[in-house]
């Protein structure tokens, strides 16, 4: 099984300096073009584009990307019309294959991905740290202030008081919607991996079922009881669901863009 969403995401932003949220962003192109030049160091990174809006413009960056493939002889399919459509399966599951890939063919050392790109920013990106401390800061700031209202009423009243509170409450409303929005993403990341274990224990007990009636063809393999063990095992202080609580197998985890 590859990396997790979260994986994925942390080594993203830190190999090539982005502020991703989401796996669905990937869908662009933009950071799988510079993840093949952090290998290669030959992408024409001055024709990606990573400010997008269009799929249009999402269209040039593949083509970047292809020819990276084609020149170093990459044998694996980009299946762009999937990937434009910014779905979170599709996204993940390239983007583990590139991961894979850039294990196996990262020379190591060194890598600039703004001078790369020339400091280009994209949807989500920053140039560096300098820009995430600024945002923190900014949100510790509100906190406080959100905690110095509360107490005493330390923000002056009049207009000015009532324009900071309202800037208080836009940014603590769009902090609960990224948080959301992270939530959903792992439940969906959640229930995608839910549903192959579940047909992986089906069918390792239909092959077990069938050794047990000594069907035709079917001959019991001590490693189907391993992986069976594997998949009942629990940890201390782990309880099983029960049945109506466990999520759903055929959710549909096509539905979620950004």
């Amino acid at each position: 099984m590859g990396e997790s969403r979260t994986e994925l995401l942390a080594w993203i932003n830190d190999l090539c300096h982005l502020n991703y949220t989401k796996i669905e962003q990937a869908g662009t192109g933009a950071a799988y073009c510079q993840i093949m030049d952090s290998i290669y160091g030959d992408v024409h990174l001055s024709k990606v584009k990573f400010d997008t809006k269009h799929e249009y413009e999402y269209v040039g960056n593949y083509k970047v990307l292809q020819h990276c493939f084609n020149k170093h002889k990459v044998d694996k399919v980009v299946p762009v019309d999937k990937l434009m459509k910014c779905k979170f399966q599709d996204n993940l599951e390239f983007m583990q294959w590139v991961k894979r890939y850039w294990d196996q063919n990262f020379p190591g050392g060194a890598y600039d991905p703004l001078a790369r790109r020339k400091g280009k920013p994209g949807v989500g990106a920053g140039a560096g740290s300098g820009m995430r401390a600024t945002t923190g800061a900014r949100r510790t700031a509100g906190v406080r202030n959100t905690s110095r209202t509360a107490t005493g009423g330390r923000v002056s009243a009049g207009s000015g008081g009532s324009d900071q509170s309202a800037s208080m409450i836009i940014e603590l409303n769009k902090q609960i919607s990224e948080l959301k929005m992270t939530v959903d993403g792992l439940e969906k990341e959640r229930d995608f991996y839910f549903g192959k274990l579940r047909d992986i224990e089906i069918l390792v007990q239909e092959e077990l079922d069938a050794a047990e009636q000594q069907e035709p063809g079917h001959v019991e393999l001590p490693v189907m009881k391993e992986i069976q063990a594997i998949l009942y095992s629990t940890e201390e202080g782990f309880e099983v669901p029960p049945e109506d609580e466990i999520p759903g197998e055929h959710d549909d985890y096509d539905d979620e863009t950004f």
